[in-house]
């Protein structure tokens, strides 16, 4: 199972307003993972509501295998894009096991019941995000983390060749934001995923992903990087090897903030760093 995703010449604007997005350009092979980091108000949740057909775009197109988005069905979408949003608030009293069973209905026969395959893929599901213990719990009862688990297991339940995460491990602690993305991995290179998420953290994004598109805020456009003359235009994003677009440089450029960088091994991390670690350093090289 594969897919791919093209956005070609994209641009957004909510209510005729100013414009979020302008003249967005890039492809994402499939069963490679991207990531899409910028500071707020860059329009990267509405860059994944694009892709997930939930936003026409005012100009370009946006394409899953060719076909542009808009042209797939409520169902064919469903089965070929699997979404974790941000800040979800359940609204109803459905149990854990509940929820991620309704990532199925999709797939569901003509009498409208689930199958033993349906079963397996939400037991799956639980497992690899280590939630099967909260199953029969109220999802309103667990917290913000645990929640945040259960939605990606149920992305995980829709076994959607296309993963789109818009920051996939708010709420979660050191432990399971790493173990989300150790899954993600997994899922991408053994299942051969598409997976595009939006992420703040630079440093699992330079340690997992395989390209980044860094998106800044149209009023504060970047130094376009097409074309031989660099300094031609200007856009407002990079996109390539992540290892290259989240380079120090570009971080601190682009979220305007100054940082420690450095390396452990083949991995590149970056520390921001605020005025009182910035006066300490100052004093200790007094």
């Amino acid at each position: 199972m594969t897919a791919s995703v093209q956005v070609q010449n994209v641009s957004f604007a909510y209510h005729r307003g100013q414009p979020v997005l302008k003249d967005i350009s890039f492809a994402v092979a499939a069963g490679r993972f991207l990531a899409i980091v910028g500071p707020n108000g860059a329009g990267k949740s509405t860059l994944i509501n694009l892709i997930a057909a939930s936003l026409a775009p005012q100009s370009g197109t946006i394409s899953i295998d060719g076909i542009n988005a808009r042209s797939w069905g409520a169902t064919e979408l469903a089965r070929k894009i699997a979404v974790v949003r941000q800040g979800f608030v359940p609204a109803f009293g459905f149990s854990v096991a509940e929820t991620v069973l309704m990532a199925r209905t999709v797939y569901y026969g003509p009498l409208g019941f689930e199958s033993k395959i349906d079963r397996q893929c939400v037991a799956e599901a639980l497992e690899m995000t280590t939630t099967t213990e909260f199953a029969s719990r109220p999802l309103a009862s667990l917290s913000g983390g645990e929640r945040q688990r259960v939605f990606i297991a149920r992305a995980l339940a829709q076994d959607t060749p296309i993963l789109l995460m818009d920051e996939p491990t708010t709420f979660l602690d050191l432990k399971h934001q790493v173990g989300v993305y150790d899954l993600l991995k997994t899922i991408q290179v053994n299942k051969l995923r598409t997976i595009i998420a939006i992420t703040q953290d630079v440093n699992l994004a330079a340690q997992y992903c395989d390209e980044a598109i860094l998106l800044r805020p149209l009023s504060r456009p970047l130094v376009s990087t097409k074309g031989n003359d660099a300094d031609a235009d200007r856009c407002q994003y990079r996109i390539g090897p992540a290892c290259e677009v989240l380079a120090a440089a570009h971080i601190e450029e682009t979220f305007g903030v100054s940082g420690f960088s450095g390396r452990i091994g083949k991995e590149q991390f970056f520390i921001p760093l605020g005025r009182m670690a910035k006066d300490a350093i100052r004093a200790a090289d007094r």
